[in-house]
């Protein structure tokens, strides 16, 4: 377990300087340079195998850089308990035999230290952040039982429970159906009134440009971030997806069946 790190509150919550991360020799991310503000809530939109993944693991202190600096309140992620880091769900092992609430009190763990048991402040934030995700009354059940919705929003609940300042989410919307997709947006927009941090990597131009601050476009390299309307022209489009980026019509139809999960329609941008 690494110590708590103090935060310098005259720092920006994340700051990205030259970061460059290579796999095997090949670059996944080359020279990223860019920093965030508190509350901000931020999409990273790319085509599949473009660095955003790599790029929460990287702020989140998961993985490590090969070169630059990540950040967090003026220090290196690790150590940092104010992050919250939600993984691709495909990367959990739903069959383990584990509850909710359990999974939910993980959060805690960081503020309670090593040996330390749960104490009723603890139990307390635990029970508010599933009342705030509207869990509650799936407290007790196991998490192979929970929908994909729910899943998402109980990763949510841990991070709030943690007290998570910055929340980091790896593709939270893939699978689920659009009541599902809409709740968890909706929980995001709550945690902007929190004063927590979000960044989201997503494919979904479409929910990028309408339900966030800003939008990083990243294919290994930082291609534009800024307003909807500062990235999202034909320019960078065709930087970032290339052939991929079709006029069709007059308007630019983006075919992410190249690009994206099973399951996603193509967007108009």
């Amino acid at each position: 377990m690494y110590p708590h790190t103090d935060h310098q509150t005259n720092q920006p919550i994340v700051d990205v300087a030259r970061l460059t991360v290579r796999y095997n020799g090949r670059v996944a991310l080359e020279d990223i340079t860019f920093h965030l503000h508190e509350a901000e809530r931020i999409a990273i939109v790319g085509p599949n195998g473009a660095g955003k993944s790599t790029l929460i693991k990287v702020v989140a202190g998961v993985l490590q850089p090969n070169s630059g600096e990540v950040n967090i309140f003026g220090s290196r992620p690790r150590g940092h308990v104010c992050i919250g880091y939600i993984p691709q769900r495909n990367q959990v092992d739903w069959t383990f035999p584990v509850s909710v609430a359990d999974v939910v009190m993980m959060g805690r763990s960081a503020k309670l230290g090593p040996l330390n048991w749960p104490h009723r402040k603890d139990w307390d934030m635990v029970h508010h952040a599933l009342e705030t995700v509207e869990l509650t009354s799936l407290a007790s059940r196991q998490i192979n039982q929970l929908s994909g919705g729910q899943q998402q929003r109980m990763f949510i609940a841990r991070a709030l429970a943690q007290e998570a300042e910055l929340m980091l989410m790896d593709e939270p919307l893939t699978g689920l159906d659009a009541p599902s997709q809409e709740g968890i947006l909706n929980l995001l927009d709550r945690l902007k009134m929190e004063k927590v941090t979000v960044m989201v990597a997503t494919h979904d131009l479409d929910q990028a440009a309408s339900h966030f601050d800003r939008i990083m476009l990243l294919n290994h390299r930082l291609i534009a971030f800024g307003s909807a309307d500062e990235v999202l022209h034909t320019d960078n489009l065709l930087q970032a997806y290339g052939g991929r980026l079709k006029p069709v019509d007059g308007q630019n139809i983006l075919n992410v069946d190249d690009c994206c999960d099973e399951g996603e329609n193509e967007r108009i941008v």
